[in-house]
């Protein structure tokens, strides 16, 4: 069944790469190696170098891409790092990029790594195991006001003034140690009509807390920043993002790229002499079809954009 596993906006992404059997591509997030495995089978003396800062999703990785692994580089690494980790190879440029951000399917459904508000486990949400900072530090050592902070900017939830304060009040009687104890402070601090709401009432604040763990926006900046340069001419880059904050970050990003000047309107000539890196292969967001939503509901969230480098 895993090796089945179709992951979100496949086709659009390998259309949106424009893969030469002989080119250099990276697969900045391995994940379950459903995108690296469609990338792999389309080269022929071309790489693939996939990036994951979970271990385990590259030592699964050669039982699922199998044959294809002699075009396939593994490497350990978060993609804020991107310069470093392709400095490593000894490379001068790569002829396409695929970014599939926020929380990978394995993790999401292994209860142990603390990801999850259906399943009780240790709070954790640790991308990379090997990193010291836990959702437990954060729930239970975290001021007040910066927990309120990424409740509110990263959950984007309403009610973050309350849950921070709940949860200060908690950890003051015994430390918050599992998922279903936050889950239950959480609902604790919310109004009736919020937990009567379709979505489940963690959903946000899950979410805040997880990004603030592995510093996501952080991480998703440096890479944007470092991509473009590494490209080809022609070279595409992808990403696909799950929620407002990340795709605002990446729209904002190719706009940058796209128009290359920086001064100001009211300048008759420009001096900045920038000019354009890419052009945007998309104006708005690719999302995905009526039949993908059917078959997994975590692609209802997720937007792709692509930019080519000129």
């Amino acid at each position: 069944m895993e090796l089945s596993h179709k992951p979100v906006l496949l086709h659009e992404c390998i259309e949106g790469l424009n893969i030469r059997p002989d080119g250099i591509y990276v697969d900045g997030t391995l994940g379950r190696a459903g995108h690296s495995r469609e990338i792999a089978r389309r080269l022929t003396t071309g790489r693939l170098i996939c990036i994951d800062r979970d271990l385990s999703a590259l030592d699964a990785a050669p039982g699922r891409l199998g044959d294809l692994m002699d075009r396939v580089t593994l490497l350990h690494g978060n993609f804020s790092r991107l310069s470093e980790l392709l400095s490593g190879l000894e490379l001068k440029a790569v002829d396409g990029m695929l970014f599939d951000l926020g929380v990978s399917s394995p993790q999401l459904d292994d209860p142990m790594r603390g990801f999850s508000y259906m399943a009780d486990a240790p709070l954790d949400m640790r991308m990379d195991k090997g990193d010291t900072l836990t959702a437990r530090t954060v729930v239970n050592q975290w001021p007040q006001e910066e927990l309120r902070r990424i409740l509110f900017q990263y959950g984007e939830e309403r009610y973050a003034p309350a849950i921070a304060a709940a949860i200060v009040r908690v950890r003051g009687q015994r430390p918050i140690e599992t998922t279903f104890e936050l889950v239950d402070v959480i609902r604790s601090a919310m109004p009736p009509q919020a937990l009567r709401e379709k979505q489940h009432p963690a959903k946000r604040s899950f979410q805040a807390i997880r990004i603030a763990v592995n510093d996501e926006l952080t991480a998703v900046e440096r890479m944007l920043c470092d991509a473009v340069p590494w490209l080809k001419p022609g070279g595409r880059l992808c990403v696909i993002s799950f929620h407002s904050l990340e795709d605002r970050l990446v729209k904002s990003a190719f706009a940058q790229l796209a128009r290359g000047c920086t001064c100001p309107p009211d300048f008759p000539v420009c001096v900045c002499g920038k000019k354009p890196q890419v052009r945007l292969v998309n104006r708005k967001p690719i999302v995905s079809g009526a039949q993908e939503l059917e078959e997994n509901p975590r692609a209802r969230s997720a937007k792709l954009r692509i930019a080519e480098k000129l």
